[in-house]
């Protein structure tokens, strides 16, 4: 460790009163009161002071990081390509070539012909710190393309409009998309959605080309803000799709893509809760939806009726339903049953489903790209713990599994070497929770061995038992690597989802606690040889449990930590604040739910004890987690904490939400994390 001292921010008197509760919060200074616009001197100098002392601290510790980078950049492929997918009279492509950190995208005529670069993202993104591309959609006609791109990491994306015939953008460019793009049928203009002044995407529009933007059309505006809008297309390609919700409730309106002039048809009025998607076959509407139960259901409607739905396909005790695609000639659904991947296809004429057969007892599964609506295979991909990503086809006639690509890792990789299993670890409340583990063969359940437990826990999202390169570095350095399925994620249903949200929120950081505690009994790993790691709500994750219990911790990482949950969820100003009450309560009007969220939030649990070695990252162009809730946790945790323990706050300067954007940058923050774990452990040789 360097001698370099740790920045101390400055507390400055700031409180408010709600619910006749008065809260003390010294460090508000540090969110921008110009925000999003971040210029605020003594702001800036705190964050750049805290990177200056991330660098210090990590710089004895660079020939690691560099190690591990190349580990982690020797098992990419890099001049990598997807497999192409026929779309119409082209097939198309993504492809690296050997050191770019951006895809370039192709396309060849399925009759035969030369390959056509469409989209150069490597050239787009010279001389730029950050590059997303936000969406690339090809138009009917084959000629004209439309792309969308950021380059600082606000999810703000300026459209433009590519003729693939010369390679030229026309004039047209449109600022501002946070959505999908879908053209009309006659390819004369396209559905967008735009960020307003709050970051929410509220109003969908239709530009003509050729139109200025700010005459285009408002085609649907939204007027609850805490629904956001939103635009896509049936996979019959017969209909737009006008969507509307918030995490929990949703609204959808269609439009004939032949006609976007059209008014939309609405298929079923928001019911608080309810939420369902919308396919169309043959002109009947097929609906995923949970309105009558957890599990969810398929009906069906016609369209001139859109809003009365018949049951096609009924909810399972078991059968967690999770999507459902039609096709020209077969229907298909997907779902978990007992959390593991489950794909089935329905003739349309009735019959017992075929379920599609995997040999590994633990895997993820599911549709790959599937563009084209009339076709006798399906394009599926497949991955375990210990298997890497493969993409098949599965040909409907007979069943036969063809593989056309598995994930290449030109350091080597011999899966045999590796063990997974699946684990049942009872939480507090007597709960059974899923716990999937990976680890070297050879590995000791004697509590001598490091373990590093990840997991999210939050919005119904399921944290898949896939591969990972990058987590080879650790599983090769005498690591087990646990993925907790907690609640709060849909891992084992909606109702596991809900059972972690809201006034049950707590579950989600018990559940976490008493995984750790139970591996530790079993003798996966011991205390402070537990390693862990969560991003944004999974930030939140690692901040309550730190608070609940950090002397099991050797070290823990938070990734854009949604810490400071109780001043977010009162700022109505924040891109995504209504709409997150339906997740965390709504502390403005809501009494309970303001002393929950007061009794959680990590910032506001932070108290004089000590606490695990921590490293933070934050992005300042981040919309999602703003910038100043790791910055806010970091400076209170040093002025709180009694140990004398690292801790680490990294801000990205020119990033937002996922961090650097080229893959190899990626890789690189990857093993500035895994080396900081290694270092805390005392296992950096």
């Amino acid at each position: 460790m360097t001698d370099v001292k740790p920045p101390v921010a400055q507390q400055r008197p700031y409180s408010y009163e709600r619910h006749g509760i008065t809260i003390s919060d010294p460090y508000h200074w540090l969110k921008d009161q110009g925000y999003p616009t971040v210029d605020d001197a003594d702001v800036l100098a705190y964050l750049k002071a805290e990177n200056a002392y991330f660098e210090a601290q990590m710089a004895p510790h660079k020939a690691l990081v560099d190690t591990l980078y190349e580990e982690m950049k020797g098992r990419i492929k890099e001049d990598d390509s997807s497999v192409p997918a026929k779309d119409g009279a082209y097939l198309y492509w993504r492809a690296f070539e050997e050191g770019a950190q951006y895809r370039k995208w192709w396309r060849r005529p399925v009759a035969g012909g030369a390959d056509e670069l469409i989209l150069d993202e490597p050239a787009l993104a010279t001389g730029k710190e950050y590059f997303s591309l936000g969406a690339i959609e090809v138009a009917p006609n084959d000629r004209l393309m439309a792309y969308a791109t950021d380059t600082n990491g606000s999810e703000r994306y300026t459209v433009r409009i590519r003729d693939l015939s010369t390679g030229q953008d026309l004039p047209d460019v449109i600022p501002g998309m946070k959505s999908a793009i879908v053209w009309s049928a006659d390819s004369s203009g396209f559905f967008y959605g735009n960020a307003n002044d709050s970051w929410r995407t509220d109003t969908i529009f239709y530009h003509r080309l050729g139109d200025d933007p700010k005459n285009d059309r408002v085609v649907y505006k939204e007027s609850d803000d805490g629904f956001q809008a939103g635009v896509g297309m049936t996979h019959s390609r017969r209909f737009i799709l006008i969507e509307t919700g918030d995490q929990v409730t949703s609204e959808i309106r269609l439009i004939p893509v032949d006609k976007p002039d059209a008014q939309p048809i609405l298929v079923r009025a928001r019911q608080p809760g309810v939420s369902y998607s919308v396919e169309e076959h043959d002109g009947t509407l097929f609906i995923h939806t949970n309105d009558t139960d957890t599990q969810f259901r398929l009906v069906t409607a016609s369209l001139d009726k859109p809003g009365e739905w018949k049951e096609l396909i009924a909810p399972s005790k078991t059968f967690y339903m999770t999507d459902v695609s039609t096709f020209a000639d077969f229907f298909v659904v997907e779902g978990r049953e007992n959390g593991l991947d489950q794909i089935d296809l329905h003739r349309y004429s009735g019959g017992a489903p075929t379920r599609i057969a995997f040999d590994e007892a633990s895997y993820v599964a599911g549709l790959d790209e599937n563009p084209e609506y009339d076709v006798d295979t399906l394009r599926l991909n497949y991955q375990s713990m210990v298997t890497p990503g493969t993409v098949m086809n599965y040909r409907l006639s007979d069943g036969e599994k063809t593989v056309l690509k598995v994930q290449q890792i030109p350091s080597g990789y011999d899966a045999s070497q590796y063990e997974t299993e699946r684990l049942m670890i009872p939480a507090r409340d007597g709960t059974q929770v899923p716990v999937s583990i990976v680890y070297k063969k050879g590995f000791k359940r004697d509590g001598s061995q490091p373990l590093h437990l990840y997991a999210y826990g939050a919005y119904g999202y399921a944290i898949p038992p896939g591969f990972s390169t990058g987590r080879l570095s650790l599983l090769d350095r005498g690591f087990a690597y646990a993925i907790a399925h907690i609640r709060g994620g849909d891992d084992l249903g909606y109702q596991w989802y809900l059972d972690g949200k809201l006034e049950k929120r707590t579950n989600t950081f018990n559940d976490f606690v008493d995984v750790a505690r139970g591996l530790i009994d079993r003798g996966y790993t011991s205390t402070g040889k537990l390693t862990a790691s969560g991003g944004s709500a999974g930030g939140e994750l690692m901040g309550a449990v730190v608070n609940q219990a950090p002397e099991l911790f050797g070290a823990v990482a938070a990734h854009v930590p949604f810490v400071d949950v109780l001043n977010t969820m009162q700022d109505e100003s924040l891109p995504l604040t209504p709409g997150e009450w339906p997740e965390w309560g709504n502390p403005i009007t809501d009494k309970a739910a303001f002393e929950l969220i007061r009794s959680y939030s990590p910032y506001d649990n932070v108290t004089a004890k000590a606490y695990p070695p921590l490293l933070i990252t934050g992005g300042l162009n981040d919309p999602r987690v703003t910038y100043w809730e790791p910055a806010k946790w970091a400076a209170k945790l040093r002025a709180t904490k009694t140990d004398q323990n690292v801790l680490l706050l990294k801000t990205n300067m020119g990033a937002g939400h996922g961090g650097k954007s080229g893959r190899f940058e990626s890789l690189r923050e990857d093993a500035e994390e895994q080396a900081f774990l290694l270092w805390q452990l005392g296992l950096t040789n």
